[in-house]
């Protein structure tokens, strides 16, 4: 039976849309459900309940669950991972902890008079152009210029 008629009155009764609007399958009701053409004679069927508004559909408790747990960092190992790493770690963040590490370790050298100020700027500027990739590539350098010697460097949790 086409009930395109009574689906779009019932739904604008019920206030849902057409698409949660149930109608009794019931062969012994379809002739009279079809003879519904007013608001008025709907609402009589939906009085009877031969119409009626489906319930919302919701989440299901099994990804309300999920979520939850990847909000408190579960199921986010290895094997839930696709794309490379740079998909979910933003590039900038990473350059800030590779850019602020390495000032701060100028910084401390400067600060201990292993290195004078303009020699602190020029690498400083070269830290800020890129030319390092991370703080031991700063130190290499370093090492290969002579501007800093061995013995001289601070251990790891001073910088």
């Amino acid at each position: 039976m086409d009930y395109r008629l009574q689906r779009r009155l019932a739904a604008e009764i019920l206030g849902v849309g057409e698409s949660r609007i149930w109608i009794s399958p019931d062969p012994e009701h379809a002739e009279e459900i079809s003879q519904a053409v007013t608001k008025k004679d709907v609402l009589a069927l939906i009085k009877r309940g031969l119409i009626r508004a489906e319930p919302k559909k919701g989440n299901s408790h099994r990804w309300l669950e999920r979520r939850r747990q990847r909000a408190k960092g579960r199921r986010r190992g290895p094997g839930k991972r696709k794309g490379p790493a740079t998909a979910r770690r933003d590039p900038k963040e990473d350059w800030m902890g590779r850019i602020r590490r390495m000032r701060r370790y100028l910084r401390w050298l400067r600060d201990h008079g292993l290195i004078d100020r303009s020699t602190y700027r020029r690498l400083y500027r070269m830290a800020k152009g890129g030319m390092f990739r991370n703080l031991s590539a700063l130190r290499r350098y370093m090492e290969d210029q002579g501007l800093l010697k061995q013995s001289q460097q601070p251990s790891g949790g001073e910088a």
